[in-house]
This record gives structure tokens, sequence and C-alpha cells, in this order.
């Protein structure tokens, strides 16, 4: 008797987050009870080569309509989604998915239709922005079950909402990752030309609004002013527009940071280069669930980050990380100078980040939570509310 295939469709070639949250659920599924199958139109890129190369076996996907990162579904692009919906559904049927796990939202656009047309249970997970219109206005309809990264990143109650069918899980992280620090600084110092006694504050994802990226240079040039005496360079790893009107090398050049703020393109494996930096800086705002802020709390590199999102359900101010009010350059400097005036507090709170960072976001919880939810959809169980991990 076979077991039930679960599906995970992509879309795309933008490598995010949830790529790298997907792949341990997708590497881990008990083979006794579900059958995972990646499902991708565009077989080059960063994501294909992403999954090639971690050992998943992918299937081409029959051809969809294109959909622009960061723009909404138009109107024209909304007509060829559900006029290419009914050929999607019966590739499911054909392929035997059961269970179809959506992850990232020009995935949902394109297939949480086609999922629901072929009968297959569906699973919408959101990892973004819990106003973004598929899941207020779509997943209500469509979706089995919603699975949310944070409390924050869950769809609000209402009269049209999925919040009945939704349940919080963390995303999931390597718990036995281990950096050697003094090596990483010591490439970073040298890749750099620094002196040693620089303290090195980092900003790792994509440049992009929600990330606020052009607040970490402002926090960088208060932390300058407030501290004329430190040496504090600024590392920004993720890649930048090209080209000179792109906005966060204008606003190193409007600070006259040149010789403070770095960008460093994209480097892995991050958490490499996380445990180069003595301090995190997360600037973002409403962000659900930042995988940088959980993995440098386990690599042991103290956190700063606004008060917002998800970020509040990730680190304890004052006890795993610090919190300042969001889109505020001054507040930020100022906590993160007080991570570097008081190292023996900040030590204690580096140690407290790891052991609570190991408790609540292992790969196995993660997994075991997830495949208790598919056990669910099969067994057609009502859908409900469960309690979220503590």
């Amino acid at each position: 008797m076979s077991v039930p295939k679960v599906c995970f469709p992509f879309v795309g070639q933008i490598l995010g987050g949830c790529h790298f949250s997907v792949l341990p659920l997708i590497k881990g599924l008990d083979p006794a009870r579900f059958q995972a199958q990646v499902l991708m139109q565009d077989l080059v890129g960063p994501i294909y080569d992403f999954f090639r190369d971690n050992g998943v076996e992918i299937v081409p996907a029959p051809p969809t309509p294109q959909l622009v990162p960061g723009k909404a579904v138009d109107a024209a692009r909304q007509a060829a989604l559900i006029a290419a919906a009914p050929r999607l559904a019966r590739a499911l049927r054909e392929n035997g998915v059961d269970i179809v796990h959506l992850n990232d939202g020009r995935t949902n656009a394109t297939w949480a239709l086609p999922a629901k047309l072929s009968g297959a249970r569906l699973v919408w997970h959101n990892r973004g922005n819990p106003n973004a219109a598929g899941l207020r206005f779509l997943a209500p309809f469509v979706a089995d079950r919603v699975i949310s990264v944070s409390a924050f990143a869950s769809p609000k109650p209402g009269l049209l909402s999925a919040a009945a069918r939704n349940e919080v899980v963390f995303s999931p992280f390597d718990t036995d990752v281990h950096e050697d620090r003094d090596a990483a600084r010591g490439a970073l110092i040298a890749d750099l030309g620094a002196v040693p006694a620089t303290k090195f504050v980092g900003y790792f994802g994509a440049f992009v609004e929600r990330k606020r990226p052009l607040l970490f240079v402002d926090t960088i040039a208060a932390m300058r002013k407030a501290a004329p005496d430190k040496t504090i360079v600024g590392v920004m790893f993720g890649q930048p527009r090209a080209g000179d009107d792109d906005p966060v090398r204008k606003r190193i050049a409007e600070h006259g940071l040149g010789d403070s703020v770095k960008l460093m393109g994209f480097r892995s494996p991050g958490s490499r280069w996380i445990a180069a930096c003595d301090l995190l800086l997360v600037p973002a705002f409403e962000e659900p669930l930042g995988r940088t802020l959980v993995e440098a709390m386990l690599v042991g590199t103290p956190v700063v980050a606004t008060r917002s999102g998800g970020n509040t359900e990730a680190i304890e101010d004052g006890v795993t990380g610090w919190t300042a009010p969001a889109e505020n350059a001054e507040a930020l400097a100022r906590a993160a100078l007080h991570v570097f005036t008081a190292p023996d507090l900040a030590a204690s709170v580096v140690r407290q980040a790891a052991k609570d960072a190991r408790a609540r976001f292992g790969e196995r919880r993660h997994l075991d939570a997830v495949m208790a939810i598919y056990d669910e959809l099969l067994t057609a169980r009502a859908p409900g509310r469960r309690e979220s991990p503590a």
C-alpha cells in the first residue's frame, strides 16, 4: 500500500528563507508515513540549485503563469491563474497527490486553487505578513489548515478569516550548529583589512523595505556619533540593488560612512558570518520571524532587534537579547552600544539565548508538529486551532 504523497510546489527563481525552512521538512518526513515530492517549473536558478545540491529529487511542474516578485497580482494575471487552475489540478490528480503544502506568496497564488480543485488537502504555510491579500481573502476558502511561523504572522480573527484553522509552528533550525567564532572573526578582519579592535555589527537578509536596510545604516551612523572612540563597522550581507541609484549606497554616502559600512554580498554558510560579528542588528519592521535572529542565538552572537512583529516572540528583552522601539535609529544605537559596554551581561544573555533557541526551534519539534497536522487532515478530522508551541 502506497503512503500518502505530500507535494511541495515552488515557482520563480529567488531563493529565500522559506526554502531554507522547508528543506528539513522535505528531507525529514518519515518515509513510512509520507512521500515528499517537489514540483518546480524553473529547472534553472538558485531555488533549483539549492534543492538539487541538498539531494532533493525535483519533478518538472506544468507551465504556470509568471508572477513578478513584490508586485500585486493584477486582473490579467488573476485571469491567467484561474484559466490554468484546471490543468494544474489535473496534474495533481494524475500524480496521486494527497496533500499540497504551499510555502510562499507566489506559490500560494499559483497553486492554491488547483489544489482545491484536485481534491487534495491544502496546507497554507504563512511565513509573511498577516495582512497579505492571499491569506485574508483566498486562504479562508481554500486552505484546510494554515501554519504560521509566529503568533504575529497568524491570520487575524474575523468574519472572513482562516484563524480557526491556524496553528503556530516555529520555523526549524539546525540546533547542533557550531561555528568557531574566533576563526570566523579572523576571516572577516582579514577580508576587510580591519584592525582587531573593530566591533562588527551585522545585517543579514534581503535588501527590501520590510527589513529596513536604510535604518541599519542610520543606526551605524548614530553609533559612530555616540561613541566616536570605538571602531564600529556595519557589515551588510545580502544582495543590494546594482547601480548608482541603489538607496543603500546613497544612504551610506549621505552619512559619509564609506569606511564604516561594507556591502558584503551574499555569502554561505550564513551562520559562519553571523558568528564573525560582535552583534546582529535586526532593524526589520513587522518581520514574521527572522531566521538570522535565531541563527545568531545558536552561534553565540548577541542580538538587538526592533520591538516589532515576531521579534518579541523569538527573544525576551534583557534575557535572550535586546529590543528597541521600531523605526528609531537612536534607540537601536543605544541598545547596541549597551551590549559593547556590558560584556559580562552580554555573555550571560548569549548563554541563555542559545539554551532557549535549542529548546524551541529544533528541526525535530517542527517536523513532528507538521506531520501531526498531515495525519489530522488525512483522517478527515475537523480542523481546529491548536495550542502554539511553548
